[in-house]
């Protein structure tokens, strides 16, 4: 992705907002280079990493610090170096190769904010940096000829920390780009769905998520969860099988987009013909759209999460998951073996965005719950944040064994419990750009501008 390809609007928006975003991130960087005592900044793509004896390499991925500076996914051994009140430069690694296709000069929106040059190896690389980085800091891949480059630090922790920190608050360049990887998303699952109820595998509706998309495996932002029937049951299922089983029940499906080095992270779950997983499939929709609707500003994460467990409670009550009220259910735990997982994280270059726990950006970490220790994110919003907000309920065969030898056990009604056995599990996931007094669905918007409204769950 030397360039970004887009719809002509689309490119409008994203060349008018490139430049402030470019010089947004310009000024926040200079204050921690500041505050940490450095007069530059060097970051590095990433490297091709070698399978273990063969001559091949893993997919490229490039590295977050990277991406925030230019929307390229497939250039190892790039750099930006960025000095407080200069041009950022982009150093793109071009090498002489027939072996492999060289990338592209880089092109598009973005370019000419840029000094760009194109260098064939590292050392054309440090020769095209200053003579001296003596008060410079680092990140990214320690490679073999760093030592000699001469650089103040390597990776330095306080300045990283106050990176990642600022990374929470989105620019509007980035929201586009957050905007349009949910769009890709949601024509993807669009088409997944669509594969599913014509009968395929796990393995085929991936490879119909891939096409309706219109993206590589390698170009997704991480593995699709595709599981049928019981399979759903597996929080991070990673398997695709090629067989599609003799009875269709449900399909849940955790699979995202990425556009210009942003992620979508979406999940949906659907009913084959059972008319009651699908009401409950809708009851945890309404859950999910409730929490949604409490984003805004201001609000603790932790706060969300404690309220999705007695959402929770309540949805196990009604629907007869459970023998006890919803307030006993959260205080004796019985949520929590239906709903183990946080309740959402941080998203944009990376999906599990970083600086989900930062008490702030100079230092100190904000806990967990008691008794909820997968949480992701622990901060209180702020306009910018983009976040998922992912409930579900699960029949787990594990935790639902270690309940049943518990005194909790007797809170659950194990008939009920086992005829959804077959279904796995339910997780509905949107992503949230937070507002001052609420919060934007890029997700629903992207469905509801591609399908009728019913067809959005």
């Amino acid at each position: 992705m030397q360039g970004v390809d887009c719809p002509p609007a689309l490119a409008a928006a994203l060349e008018d907002s490139f430049g402030p975003h470019l010089k947004f991130v310009c000024e926040r960087t200079a204050r921690a280079l500041a505050a940490c005592g450095y007069s530059g900044l060097l970051v590095h793509s990433g490297s091709l990493v070698p399978v273990f004896e063969d001559d091949r390499s893993y997919a490229f991925e490039a590295h977050a610090p990277f991406k925030i500076w230019a929307p390229l996914g497939d250039v190892p051994d790039s750099f930006v170096w960025f000095e407080p009140g200069r041009q950022p430069r982009l150093l793109v690694h071009r090498p002489a190769d027939y072996w492999h296709k060289p990338a592209d000069p880089p092109h598009g929106y973005w370019v000419r904010h840029f000094d760009v040059r194109l260098v064939s190896d590292l050392a054309a690389t440090r020769a095209a940096l200053p003579p001296v980085l003596a008060q410079a800091a680092y990140i990214g891949d320690a490679f073999v000829e760093l030592p000699t480059w001469g650089v103040k630090a390597v990776n330095p922790p306080a300045l990283m920390r106050r990176l990642d920190y600022d990374r929470a608050a989105k620019t509007p360049y980035e929201l586009a780009c957050l905007r349009e990887a949910n769009r890709l998303g949601a024509r993807g699952h669009l088409a997944a769905r669509e594969a599913f109820d014509a009968g395929a595998s796990e393995f085929e509706i991936e490879l119909a998520f891939l096409k309706g998309c219109g993206l590589r495996e390698q170009e997704l932002p991480y593995n699709p969860i595709v599981a049928l029937n019981a399979w759903g049951a597996v929080l991070h299922y990673q398997m695709l099988e090629k067989t599609t089983p003799a009875a269709r029940h449900s399909l849940l499906i955790d699979a995202g987009a990425e556009f210009a080095g942003y992620a979508s992270d979406i999940t949906r779950t659907y009913s084959h013909e059972d008319v009651a997983f699908r009401s409950l499939i809708e009851r945890v929709d309404r859950l999910q759209q409730a929490l949604c609707a409490g984003l805004r500003s201001g609000v603790d994460w932790r706060e969300v999460h404690l309220r999705a467990h007695a959402l929770t409670g309540e949805v196990l009550r009604d629907a007869d998951l459970i023998r006890c009220g919803a307030d006993e259910a959260v205080a004796t735990g019985v949520t929590r073996v239906f709903l183990p997982h946080g309740i959402g994280h941080l998203l944009g270059l990376e999906v599990h965005d970083v600086g989900g726990f930062m008490a702030s950006a100079e230092g100190g970490e904000l806990p967990r719950p008691e008794n909820h220790p997968y949480l992701r994110l622990t901060r209180t919003l702020e306009e910018g944040f983009v976040v998922t907000m992912e409930p579900g309920i699960y029949f787990i065969p594990q935790l639902l064994d270690a309940a049943r030898a518990q005194p909790l056990g007797s809170r659950i009604n194990w008939p009920c419990v086992e005829g959804f056995m077959k279904f796995g599990g339910i997780r509905i996931e949107d992503d949230l750009a937070v507002t001052a007094n609420a919060s934007e669905n890029l997700t629903r918007d992207a469905f509801r501008a591609l399908t009728p409204p019913e067809s959005i769950v």
